[in-house]
């Protein structure tokens, strides 16, 4: 059974650091694009950051770049969004999500089957 599972979320000051992780179970992660959305209240759904199988090619929103940096582990099965520099208007719900024909070059949502739960990132002082 094909499972996604982020962790990582919480509350943070402005300017503070966050690590999101995503574990992949069920599947083997190193044939499927990987990417990262958020949603925010009253707002659709937006793709953070997307990462090819292998790693070599990444893609960020023009709102994250430069603070938010996407990487994966296909030997452990696990995707990671380090972010920096956060700011109250990156605070939302966190998604990771996989499928083997998503593009990572567009990073867009609807290109995604299989999604988790979702963690909450809140950036307050």
């Amino acid at each position: 059974q094909l499972q996604l599972v982020e962790s990582g979320g919480g509350l943070v000051q402005p300017g503070g650091s966050l690590r999101l992780s995503c574990a992949a179970s069920g599947f083997t992660l190193d044939s499927y694009v990987v990417g990262w959305f958020r949603q925010a209240p009253g707002k659709e759904r937006e793709g953070v950051s997307c990462i090819s199988t292998r790693g070599g090619w990444t893609n960020y929103a023009e709102s994250v770049k430069g603070r938010f940096t996407i990487s994966r582990d296909n030997a452990l099965n696990m995707v990671y969004l380090q972010m920096n520099s956060l700011k109250p208007e990156d605070t939302a719900v966190y998604y990771c999500a996989a499928d083997p024909g998503g593009r990572w070059y567009r990073c867009d949502a609807r290109d995604f089957g299989s999604w988790g739960q979702g963690t909450q990132v809140t950036v307050s002082s």
